[in-house]
């Protein structure tokens, strides 16, 4: 009986494959509008949705989230800023090479 192999490399992003429409990229982030969910926000920071909601619960989450009553919603500004992405449409400076 052969076991399958967990540890294989994923092949599924080489050049000539059609890109992963579900990786969180700086434009998909972006398109989220001013706020998200907690749940998202895990999604892209790759927490599970309970640690998530458990940090935000205690104060801890590591980005700015606002409360609404028993909802929690955080600025995609304050994602974007934890990823060391652009906030708005300006580009990053070129790097020193």
């Amino acid at each position: 009986m052969t076991m399958p192999d967990h540890h294989a490399a994923d092949h599924s992003n080489l050049e000539g494959e059609p890109p992963d429409d579900t990786a969180w990229t700086v434009e998909r982030i972006r398109a989220l509008g001013p706020w998200t969910d907690i749940a998202t926000v895990a999604e892209i920071f790759g927490l599970s949705r309970a640690t998530a909601y458990e940090l935000a619960k205690h104060g801890q989450f590591p980005i700015a989230v606002l409360r609404f009553g028993s909802r929690y919603r955080v600025p995609v500004a304050a994602i974007l800023a934890a990823l060391h992405l652009p906030v708005g449409d300006e580009h990053p400076p070129p790097s020193a090479t």
